[in-house]
């Protein structure tokens, strides 16, 4: 189980810990924070953009494949029920989350190479769970 605690400091800045790692996340000035750290969609789409980089370089080695380097670029968009046909009026999800995803990677690959390395970015652990959804279950205590 992997275990994530978040703590509170002065306005929106939070300090992160997970197991041997730190870091701090904050809002932009223009959203209240002191723009310290990267803000909690940063985080998100840095993670995605880690593991369909770290999978792309697992499947790589794994295949012995030629692979001298790879640049995942992503944007976070949200499409709000004004100016998007594809949501219905009254729907409780009155937006759609939108991830674009793009993905460079260099190195000497055969068509058939090539082929199979544009399944491998969707099967990502991070994009598989993004994608399926996730149970939260929320526990408030106070001390």
């Amino acid at each position: 189980m992997k275990i994530v605690t978040a703590s509170l400091g002065k306005k929106y800045t939070t300090e992160i810990h997970m197991q041997e790692h730190d870091l701090t996340a904050d809002e932009p000035e223009k959203a209240g924070g002191d723009n310290i750290g990267p803000n909690p969609y940063d985080l998100l789409l840095a993670s995605l953009a880690a593991c369909t980089a770290m999978t792309i370089r697992w499947y790589a080695q794994r295949k012995k494949l030629d692979l001298t380097g790879c640049e995942v670029t992503l944007s976070y968009d949200r499409i709000h029920i004004k100016d998007c046909e594809a949501c219905e009026e009254g729907d409780p999800r009155s937006h759609i989350e939108h991830i674009k995803r793009t993905v460079e990677i260099s190195g000497k690959f055969s068509d058939e190479e090539r082929r199979k390395l544009l399944s491998i970015p969707g099967k990502c652990p991070v994009s598989k769970t993004l994608k399926t959804g996730v149970v939260i279950e929320d526990e408030v205590s106070y001390v």
